[in-house]
C-alpha cells in the first residue's frame, strides 16, 4: 500500500491501515521542520472521529486551544455568535496546524507504516498482470521504484497522482485567495479568546482565530483579480474597512509575524476520485471555500474512507463506486451549504465579489 501525501489526510488514510497493511506514506516535501501551514478550527463533531479512530485520549493530551463558537458580522452590521454550548459533542478547537500534522504522522509510524519524506512521484504503470503498480520515486536525485496493489492520493488540490491516471479537477465556482498572515497577541480577553470571527466586506471577507498561546491567524478571502496589494502592511491597512475586526485585532495586540501567504481557497472535486487500484482523499478528492469551515475535517474523514476501501479491496472487494458515490455526496451537500451562506449577505449585490456567487449559484 502506498499512501502519496503526508497531510492530514494521508497521515490519517495510512494510520488506520498500519495496524494490518503493509503500508509507505511518502511526501515530496522535507517535513523535518514547520511547514507554513495556516491554523484551523475543527469542529466538536471531530471528537467522534478521533473517539472511532482511537486516537481521542492521545489528541487531548495534545491540548490544542479550545472553540467556544464562532462570531460573525454576516448579512447585516451587528455582530452574530453561534456558540458550541448546545453541542452533544461540546467545544471544538484552535489547532496550531505544524504541530497537529505532526502529531498525526507520528501515530502512523508508531502504528506501523513506514515514512519517506523528500519523495517525488515520477511515474506510476501498472503490471502486466494488472493487480499491482511500479510507482518511481525519486529520492536524493535517485530513482526508487516501488511495488503496492493500491495507491491513494493524499497529494492536495493538485491532486498530482490522481491526475497522472486520467482524473480531472472540476469547479464551478469564482477563483477565490485566501491571504493570510500570522502574527503574535499581547492579550486575549473575553471578547477574543476562544472563538472564530468573520466579517463580510464589499469585496471579500475578513477570518481571524487564535491558533495557539500567544498567536493568532488572520485571513482575507477575495477573487484573485481584487487582490490588489499582498503585502503584509496594505493587507492590515485594509482590515481597516472590517471595524468590529479591527477592535478584536486592536483588543488583542495583534503584530504580525511575516509576510503575507496566497492559497487558492475556491472548491472543487476530482472526477472521478478513484478507480482501478487507486483512491483520492482529503483535498486531492473534494476541497472546500474556507466558508465551509469543514476542510480539515474533511481531509480525515475522507482520509480513513479511503483506508476503509483501500482495505476492502486488498479484500478482494469493489468499493470505488461506492467510494464514488460518497465523495459526490459530500461535494453536493457542501455546494448547498455554501450556498445558503452566500445567499445571506445582501448588502452588496452589485460588487463584484458578491454578484459572481450568486451567478455561480
Amino acid at each position: 500500500m502506498l499512501v502519496v501525501g503526508a497531510g492530514p489526510a494521508g497521515a490519517t488514510a495510512a494510520l488506520n491501515l498500519g495496524p494490518t497493511r503493509s503500508v509507505l506514506l511518502a511526501d515530496c516535501r522535507d517535513l523535518s521542520g514547520r511547514p507554513p501551514v495556516a491554523g484551523e478550527c475543527l469542529p466538536p463533531a471531530a471528537r467522534r472521529l478521533f473517539s472511532d479512530m482511537g486516537l481521542l485520549e492521545s489528541f487531548l493530551a495534545e491540548e490544542h486551544s479550545l472553540c467556544y463558537g464562532n462570531r460573525s458580522v454576516w448579512g447585516g452590521a451587528a455582530p452574530l455568535e453561534t456558540d458550541f454550548l448546545r453541542d452533544p459533542d461540546g467545544h471544538g478547537w484552535h489547532l496550531d496546524r505544524p504541530r497537529f500534522d505532526s502529531w498525526l504522522r507520528k501515530v502512523a509510524a508508531h502504528r506501523g507504516a513506514d515514512l519517506l519524506f523528500s519523495a517525488h512521484v515520477r511515474a506510476a504503470e501498472r503490471t502486466e498482470c494488472g493487480q499491482d503498480w511500479i510507482v518511481s520515486l525519486a529520492v536524493d536525485g535517485s530513482i526508487e521504484q516501488v511495488r503496492a496493489r493500491v495507491l491513494i492520493d493524499a497529494t492536495g488540490k493538485h491532486a498530482s497522482v490522481a491526475c497522472r491516471l486520467g482524473a480531472r479537477r472540476e469547479s464551478s465556482e469564482p477563483r477565490m485567495v485566501s491571504a493570510w498572515v500570522a502574527g503574535t497577541t499581547a492579550r486575549e480577553t473575553p471578547a477574543t479568546a476562544g472563538f472564530t470571527f468573520l466579517e463580510a466586506v464589499e469585496d471579500g471577507w475578513w477570518y481571524t482565530a487564535p491558533v495557539s498561546s500567544g498567536h493568532r491567524m488572520l485571513a482575507f478571502h477575495t477573487d484573485s483579480d481584487l487582490l490588489s496589494t499582498r503585502s503584509a502592511e496594505s493587507l492590515m491597512q485594509r482590515a481597516g474597512c472590517a471595524p468590529t475586526l479591527t477592535r478584536i485585532l486592536d483588543q488583542s495586540g495583534f503584530a504580525v509575524q511575516g509576510g503575507v501567504r496566497l492559497v487558492v481557497a475556491n472548491g472543487g472535486v476530482l472526477r472521478a476520485p478513484a478507480g482501478m487500484g487507486w483512491f483520492a482523499a482529503g483535498d486531492a478528492a473534494v476541497h472546500f471555500d474556507p466558508l465551509a469551515a469543514q476542510g480539515l475535517l474533511n481531509a480525515m474523514f475522507t482520509g480513513l474512507a479511503s483506508a476503509e476501501a483501500a482495505d476492502r479491496m486488498l479484500s478482494g472487494e469493489d468499493p470505488t463506486e461506492g467510494y464514488c458515490d460518497l465523495i459526490d455526496g459530500i461535494w453536493n451537500a457542501y455546494r448547498s451549504h455554501r450556498d445558503f451562506w452566500y445567499r445571506q449577505e445582501c448588502r452588496w449585490v452589485d460588487a463584484p465579489f458578491w454578484a459572481r456567487r450568486r451567478i455561480a449559484q
